[in-house]
């Protein structure tokens, strides 16, 4: 237990003392999960709403596919993204293994199934009734499509918490096509994995911190956007 205390005023000393190598994972963290979700969200909620919005042939084909990809390992995406990316694969000349951009791929692949197949539940959830009623009013489609929307929001919003928090803690996608390279590609998540194997009990603790406060804060503000 002694060591478990310990370990917790060193990581409030490094926080407070801004320890670069401590915030450097941190900063590493915010860029490359902000870019993935801007990448998945920009294809995911278009997919979800035209899934959940229409019915056609093959979509519940289309629907389990989506609910597989839900469950898919990182480290079977890493691997998935590391072949294609690596000198030897189809995108090897772009240069995008152990770079954040790489890390963003994955991350992205990661994001895009859970954000669209949560959109279309919640788009799928609006009252039926809803449009027939805006259509006796005499909207326009372009007004029951932003009313439907408005709706939906806070679904759409939920939609983007998850998928944030499983980039944010995501491990195996970093590690193997990032290669946890300091000061470049290492996250928060390799990071507290490197360091509590090396022993350095205080940094991975002061990383986990800086993770749970992140995630609070952006449940934080999902939790302020639905009483406005």
């Amino acid at each position: 237990m002694e060591f478990i205390i310990s370990g917790v005023v060193q990581a409030i000393f490094l926080l407070a003392s801004g320890d670069s190598s401590t915030w450097s994972a941190v900063a590493v963290t915010l860029k490359v999960s902000t870019c993935s979700m801007l990448m998945s969200m920009a294809a995911g909620l278009p997919c979800g709403f035209l899934i959940g919005y229409f019915d056609f042939r093959g979509k519940r084909a289309l629907r389990t596919v989506l609910d597989t990809m839900l469950a898919l390992p990182t480290v079977f995406i890493g691997l998935l993204v590391y072949a294609f990316i690596s000198n030897q694969g189809p995108l090897g000349e772009f240069n995008l293994l152990f770079s954040l951009g790489g890390i963003a791929v994955g991350q992205t692949l990661l994001a895009f199934p859970i954000v669209t197949a949560l959109t279309a539940v919640t788009i799928e959830a609006i009252d039926p009734q809803l449009k027939l009623t805006l259509i006796s009013l005499g909207a326009g489609k372009k007004n029951i499509l932003a009313t439907c929307l408005w709706e939906v929001r806070f679904g759409i919003l939920a939609a983007a918490v998850t998928a944030y928090g499983r980039v944010m803690t995501e491990v195996g996608i970093s590690m193997m096509v990032g290669g946890n390279i300091k000061w470049h590609t290492r996250t928060i998540t390799t990071a507290i994995a490197l360091e509590t194997g090396k022993g350095m009990f205080a940094n991975g603790i002061a990383l986990g911190v800086v993770l749970i406060t992140i995630a609070f804060g952006v449940n934080l503000s999902l939790s302020f956007l639905r009483k406005q």
